[in-house]
């Protein structure tokens, strides 16, 4: 977060009321007006700040803040002190107050004129659509749904409530998208697999791609990624996962709930990933295999073999995260250890 987030002026907050808010529990003056959310290292009066991390304590003494969310373990010295707000986990109460405030700014602004959708098309109550913005046959759009400019929609879409989609999105035909979702700019949802057949000519022949894409609820999909659609069935995420920026996601495959994937992954066609995964950045997974849950794999790591439950690996090919850690110690003294078994071979050789 740079600089400050406004929040409305319309509210009115103070240091107590925001501790009602987070189910915490204040020190200092409760009656302390509060108007933006800021970095504790940019903040002026009337910000709310937080301290999660142990290497900002130094700025718990002198932000300028108007009240600091902390641990409610935390050691501080209250003689210097001003206002604080004490709660169970900090940054999940800081992170709830940003989504709380950023939900404020999407509001409801009705169907602009120049918007173009089928009348044979479903809208639900207190249904925003921007700009140019495109919805075409047979789509069902929930309620409170918010579709912002230049978006696409092709036929036979169903979009849950509470969703927000952002400038540029395409959805192809036939998706499915669940309740609470997030498609940020230019994602495209439904484009075709890489499917192509070699001929006796050696020419590749495009294979039709018939299924469609289904997304869960509380799906979150970040910018410029792409999930193709099923060449026959379905590509599915599951509910709650969390999709970063430049992601490509195959046709079939299968993301299990609550996973979530950094920037730049590659998920091949027809890999099934479990449940509770966490795949780091620039991550790169080949088709048709089976991930377990709960496994976690490192930035930059290449997966050609199935994985186990609760496994953590890393590298290219990836393997156990405390194997390469072990053998990552060899290969960095490798030139050392070349060096020492030649001298040895030498010393072998002189002596016979």
């Amino acid at each position: 977060m740079s600089g400050n987030f406004i929040i409305l002026t319309s509210m009115k907050l103070t240091v107590a009321g925001l501790a009602k808010i987070l189910k915490g529990k204040f020190v200092g003056e409760g009656d302390t007006p509060l108007k933006n959310l800021s970095k504790i290292e940019d903040a002026k009066p009337g910000d709310i700040t937080f301290i999660s991390n142990p290497k900002y304590l130094v700025w718990l003494y002198k932000t300028d803040a108007s009240v600091v969310i902390v641990n409610k373990d935390l050691k501080y010295d209250h003689e210097k002190i001003k206002n604080l707000i004490l709660v169970d986990d900090a940054y999940l109460s800081f992170n709830l107050l940003l989504n709380k405030f950023s939900q404020s700014k999407l509001s409801h602004k009705g169907i602009h004129q120049t918007s173009s959708i089928h009348k044979s098309t479903q809208l639900a109550k207190n249904v925003s659509i921007g700009q140019f913005s495109v919805v075409g046959q047979n789509c069902i759009i929930g309620q409170n749904v918010i579709i912002m400019d230049n978006v696409s929609i092709q036929d036979n879409v169903s979009i849950g409530d509470n969703c927000v989609i952002y400038s540029g999105v395409r959805i192809y035909d036939s998706t499915v998208i669940g309740n609470d979702c997030i498609l940020h700019s230019n994602c495209v949802i439904g484009s075709d697999g890489f499917g192509f057949a070699p001929n006796e000519k050696g020419e590749y022949i495009k294979t039709p791609q018939i299924g469609n894409v289904k997304i869960g609820d509380k799906v979150e999909i970040g910018s410029n990624s792409s999930i193709d659609r099923a060449t026959l069935g379905s590509t599915v995420i599951g509910n709650g996962v969390k999709i970063d920026n430049l992601v490509q996601i195959a046709h079939n495959v299968i993301i299990g709930k609550n996973t979530v994937i950094a920037g730049q992954c590659g998920i091949a066609g027809s890999t099934k990933v479990g449940e509770n995964c966490q795949i780091g950045g620039q991550v790169g997974i080949i088709g048709h295999l089976v991930i377990g849950n709960n496994v976690r794999i490192n930035g930059q790591a290449g997966v050609f073999s199935n994985i186990k439950d609760n496994s953590i690996i890393k590298g290219t090919p990836a393997i156990n995260e405390r194997t390469f850690n072990r053998s990552y110690v060899y290969f960095r003294n490798l030139e050392k250890i070349v060096g020492d078994i030649n001298d040895l071979k030498k010393l072998n050789d002189n002596n016979n």
